[in-house]
């Protein structure tokens, strides 16, 4: 497993455009999600060990979260030529398994990771009502083979901050996980 950490996108930016395909075929754009108090943005993926060992984590998330309005989606960038358990039908039945509630993007181009800044799997962007970047890093501390509880603690405190109209932590620990794979030639500049 290579271990690759989020660039940590300087927080107030504003949330980059996207208008990508969901698993069903359905075009979802950042402007669907404008009446939403927070937008909550993971660059994901079906084989990453370090999304595997979150993906009941983040599914609970969404089944807490959706209710109280925040808006979440998932997008997958990585190369599936080199790649096909990331596939556009293996991430429809990636849905399927994990009772993922949340519209799971497929970014084939790569443009939007590389809009995002985007650099590992998973790789977490919330966003406040005014779409301005409030957080970016971990899930929680919780790693493959460290003993530490799933729990999604960071994400979840951040945002509860949100939601109650209130100002993030400033301790914002970086995610990890394996690099997003690109195209040959497609590699990103922010490295």
């Amino acid at each position: 497993m290579s271990l690759t950490p989020s660039t940590m996108l300087p927080l107030g930016t504003t949330a980059p455009d996207f208008r990508l395909p969901d698993t069903n075929g359905k075009t979802v754009s950042l402007a669907d999600f404008k009446d939403k108090p927070a937008l909550l943005v993971i660059f994901m993926c079906n084989h990453c060990p370090y999304v595997q060992h979150i993906r009941a984590g983040l599914a609970q998330l969404a089944h807490d979260y959706l209710p109280r309005g925040a808006a979440i989606v998932g997008i997958n960038s990585n190369d599936v030529a080199n790649y096909p358990d990331d596939s556009p039908a293996k991430m429809a039945a990636e849905v399927k398994a994990a009772g993922y509630l949340f519209p799971y993007l497929y970014d084939e181009s790569q443009a939007v990771a590389k809009a995002y800044h985007a650099a590992c799997t998973p790789d977490i962007f919330l966003f406040d009502r005014g779409r301005r970047l409030v957080y970016r890093g971990q899930f929680d501390a919780s790693r493959p083979g460290n003993g530490i509880p799933v729990t999604g603690k960071d994400l979840r405190a951040a945002l509860d901050a949100v939601l109650a109209g209130k100002t993030t932590s400033a301790f914002q620990a970086p995610s990890v996980g394996c690099n997003i794979k690109w195209k040959a030639g497609n590699e990103p500049d922010y490295f």
